[in-house]
């Protein structure tokens, strides 16, 4: 997923230095599956282009497709979960499927198999692009990474503040916390894409490092705090994997299936474990060779990150937007959409994303410890800050954590859509009046 914005980040910086029945809620899914293959014909294309301004710009205009996918699979599950098909689509979400033979099969809901199984490739490509950025990209210096990890921290802290405040006298609520502390980094490196060259190349960069930090911020917080009954047994079993990874790694195995079976193993393990299975994707993308034996190849990080692309951008995460953003509105009144816990993720989002990561960031530039990227203004710097407030994917799944009744899912889901349509509107709308500000630089 975020493999083509690095490529145009590279290429910027060289430049200037997935049969159902006839159920209108199933078929969908096969029209969305029928298309991908186009999609990733033209990604794969778009990979081979040279390092120049063309390349960069296929790279941002690729992430911005994606985004726009991502929104019309929850523009199409809102659509559908407010028509005569909203049965057929909650059946079908909750229909239980068996994977696997006896005793090692598992049955669970189709929600679950999206949110617990393929989310966790999501995560394992999430996990592959913080190893590159912190050993060899934007998160490789203090310089480079001082700016994005303060203004990130203050993007997570300020958020969940507000929330908490809101909801602080309801024990339940407050389980829903960090689900503004979140970043979707498909849809706000999206809306930076549409801008296209009105923004500088070194306010892309700042967004991406930004939200490689949140990613990480966000999976510590789902490992430390909605994780329950733990099984010590399937745990150690899951750190015996990891250790037999970590040997692979230290071997300079470079073969990738010796990793995916072993990730495997440890995804099951983890899956048993009480942490969240998603979790193990990170922990085997952490132990993939970011470097190969011929350097003039690919290395096994970077043939995964090719490889999972287009299906994680195209596929997976639009099913998960399917299958987690269809709320039915039909009942639901204003008094419910102003509750505390919409209320209080939707003003996490908008407001407490921009106050956070902007603050942070500008106390940072003043104070010295960060530079201010170059050729931006201060109302860029806002309006990328305001970007951050799209929380949609990553909101949506630690929501999925904290709550699991209807009530708390359909206002997870009012907060969410809301805080996040907010701040996509806004930031560019402040983006794309701010080209010529550039008396605010510092």
């Amino acid at each position: 997923m975020l493999s083509d914005f690095r490529k145009a980040r590279r290429a910027t910086v060289a430049g200037s230095a997935w049969k159902f029945g006839a159920d209108p809620a199933i078929s969908a899914l096969r029209r969305a599956a029928a298309a991908l293959n186009s999609l990733g014909a033209a990604n794969k294309a778009g990979q081979s282009l040279s390092a120049d301004g063309e390349a960069g710009e296929n790279g941002l205009n690729r992430e911005a497709a994606a985004g726009l996918v991502l929104l019309a699979a929850a523009l199409l599950a809102l659509v559908i979960a407010n028509s005569g098909s909203q049965q057929s689509y909650f059946e079908f979400l909750e229909r239980r499927v068996t994977l696997g033979l006896a005793p090692l099969a598992l049955t669970k809901t189709v929600l679950h198999w999206i949110n617990d199984g393929l989310m966790a490739i999501f995560f394992f490509l999430v996990g592959l692009e913080i190893k590159r950025e912190m050993l060899t990209g934007a998160l490789s210096s203090r310089k480079t990474a001082m700016l994005p990890a303060i203004a990130a921290v203050g993007g997570m802290v300020v958020p969940a503040f507000i929330y908490t405040a809101i909801n602080w006298n309801d024990a339940a609520a407050l389980k829903g916390w960090a689900i503004p502390a979140a970043t979707d980094i498909a849809f706000a490196v999206s809306v930076l894409a549409l801008l296209g060259s009105r923004v500088p190349p070194t306010l892309k960069i700042f967004l991406l490092a930004l939200a490689i930090i949140d990613d990480l911020g966000a999976i510590i917080i789902i490992a430390i705090f909605y994780t329950h009954g733990l099984s010590l047994m399937a745990l150690a079993m899951a750190f015996a994997g990891l250790l037999v990874l970590a040997g692979l790694n230290n071997s300079n195995v470079m073969r990738l299936w010796p990793y995916i079976l072993v990730g495997l193993f440890v995804w099951l393990c983890v899956l048993k474990s009480g942490v969240h299975a998603t979790l193990a994707g990170v922990a085997t993308a952490l132990a993939v060779p970011v470097s190969g034996h011929n350097p003039d190849h690919d290395s096994p990080l970077e043939k995964l990150e090719h490889a999972l692309g287009t299906w994680v951008s195209f596929a997976i995460l639009p099913l998960f937007a399917f299958a987690n953003a269809g709320v039915s509105l039909s009942a639901v009144s204003l008094t419910q959409m102003l509750g505390p816990v919409p209320l209080g993720i939707a003003l996490g989002l908008f407001v407490g994303k921009t106050a956070g990561i902007y603050g942070f960031a500008r106390a940072a530039i003043r104070s010295g410890l960060a530079d201010m990227p170059a050729g931006a203004s201060r109302a860029q710097l806002l309006g990328t800050a305001v970007l951050g407030g799209i929380g949609f994917t990553m909101s949506l799944f630690i929501g999925t954590l904290a709550f699991s009744d209807a009530a708390s899912a359909t206002d997870l889901r009012i907060g969410v859509l809301a805080g996040s349509l907010l701040s996509a509107v806004t930031g560019y709308t402040i983006l794309s009046r701010s080209n010529n500000a550039r008396s605010m630089t510092t």
